[in-house]
């Protein structure tokens, strides 16, 4: 794999004015695979002010010509497909069989997404002498983090695209490379110059550079709660939208009706994907009390059974994405046994035969008290909490008991009595039964899980100013 790490403005590929650069290392093996430039605060003044050069001609563009490019992204996306997924498998640690299933195809349903949604979406309704007019906001700042490296960043700039706004991305310098082959697909698809900008750096310096800048109209953010209140704050200054996708802390209720078996086991596997690294994980497990050692022992033999590192084999499991997330995993881990949860799966340390790579053992607690650290932090590794409940008005209490509200997950036979459940929780979506994703429903969460929503035509509406026109 060869990668410039390179900054794309303005329709060129250049070098970072500051000089500086970073090192990106396989989390499998722990070793350098490249280097990228460190963008400073005089690298983000270039992108921004090339982007707002471009706004105005590209805001003007029709919805034609708009939707083509679109489309061509599309088809140069889709001859790219498994290059995408092997650099992403190099970055972030992701088995190639989870990256080419999901990592790579997540990036491109979304451009599709926005190929078929564009057609259909109403920039204008007229009201009777009340016209409403949705108009691209401007110039976007676009911070994306390392776990879905391809999803979020087409999760944004897919919308951007199709709206009309211009933009400047800052992807995780983490996982940088998926970025660099987006941008040469952006730019191969005749995306004009200065519509599309990348530059690699990381949160503290190009990000909040990003984030204050006064031309900036927005800034959308994935990633930890803390760093979207350090986004706002930048933001507040200058008074500019501040779309965020934070973190969560997710229930998953299975209801005494359901396939115990087969949602206990989900249930994990679910959690134990990507290493545990998604924000809408289903981390805490809520099962009838009465039932708890079943639970226990259904959940054990999944967890068990997970293949670990074997890159090939459906539903393997990778190494977290570097040393820093496996310290905090492991401390958590810690901290679970020392508060008196019960071990029922992994624990602390590596797995065995695996002395090199940031791996962590699939681990699985059990009798967790909705007052422990486990059941309240959002650990973003493949540990999970099962947690009793007496009766259906607790198991909703403690799902609601949490400062995130991103995502909650309900396990029942009976369709009608879940989604009465789901109108209860306090998240921006409830998935019963462990459905597939639906390109078309809004992502985004209550609380501390942000503000806005991502996906399907609701994305278009964040991306744009409503303005009213009214006539005699």
């Amino acid at each position: 794999m060869v990668m410039s790490g390179r900054f794309y403005l303005d329709g060129q590929w250049v070098d970072a004015l500051s000089g500086q650069s970073i090192d990106v290392l396989d989390p499998r093996t722990e070793r350098s695979i490249g280097r990228i430039g460190a963008a400073g605060a005089e690298d983000v003044d270039r992108a921004v002010r090339a982007a707002r050069r471009a706004f105005d001609g590209f805001a003007d563009l029709s919805r034609k010509d708009r939707r083509d490019l679109l489309g061509a992204i599309v088809a140069i996306y889709e001859r790219r497909l498994d290059e995408i997924a092997e650099v992403i498998s190099a970055e972030m640690g992701a088995p190639r069989t989870l990256a080419r299933a999901a990592h790579a195809p997540l990036g491109l349903i979304h451009f599709r997404t926005a190929y078929e949604q564009i057609e259909h979406f109403r920039f204008e309704r007229e009201e009777g002498r009340l016209t409403l007019c949705r108009e691209p906001i401007g110039v976007c700042g676009l911070i994306t983090p390392w776990n879905w490296p391809a999803n979020q960043i087409a999760a944004k700039v897919a919308p951007a695209l199709a709206v009309g706004c211009t933009m400047v991305l800052k992807p995780s310098e983490i996982s940088p490379y998926s970025a660099e082959i987006i941008t040469q697909i952006i730019a191969e698809a005749g995306v004009p110059a200065g519509v599309f900008n990348l530059l690699q750096g990381d949160g503290p310096t190009a990000g909040a550079a990003l984030s204050s800048h006064p031309e900036v109209d927005m800034v959308s953010f994935t990633g930890s709660t803390r760093g979207g209140i350090a986004v706002a704050q930048a933001a507040a200054p200058t008074i500019k939208r501040v779309h965020q996708e934070l973190g969560g802390k997710s229930a998953n209720i299975v209801l005494p009706d359901a396939d115990f078996p087969l949602a206990i086991a989900r249930g994990v596997r679910a959690v134990m994907n990507n290493s545990g690294q998604t924000c809408s994980a289903p981390t805490r497990m809520l099962v009838p009390a009465d039932r708890m050692e079943e639970a226990k022992a259904i959940a054990a033999g999944t967890a068990a059974a997970i293949p670990i590192g074997q890159e090939d084999q459906p539903g393997a499991m990778g190494p977290v994405v570097s040393e820093a997330q496996w310290a905090k995993i492991q401390n958590l881990i810690g901290t679970g046994l020392a508060e008196g949860a019960t071990l029922v799966a992994g624990g602390e340390g590596r797995p065995e035969g695996f002395d090199t790579g940031y791996y962590v053992r699939p681990t699985v607690f059990a009798d967790v008290r909705p007052d422990m650290t486990i059941a309240r932090e959002e650990i973003f590794g493949p540990v999970l909490s099962i947690l009793p409940y007496r009766d259906e008005e607790e198991a909703v209490a403690i799902a609601n008991d949490s400062a995130y509200g991103l995502a909650g997950f309900i396990d029942s036979q009976d369709l009608d009595h879940a989604r009465r459940i789901a109108r209860r929780l306090r998240v921006g979506q409830v998935r019963i039964n462990h459905p597939p994703m639906h390109p078309l429903a809004p992502f985004g969460g209550y609380k501390q899980s942000g503000n806005g929503r991502e996906w399907g035509a609701q994305a278009f509406e964040e991306f744009t100013e409503v303005k009213a026109v009214v006539t005699p």
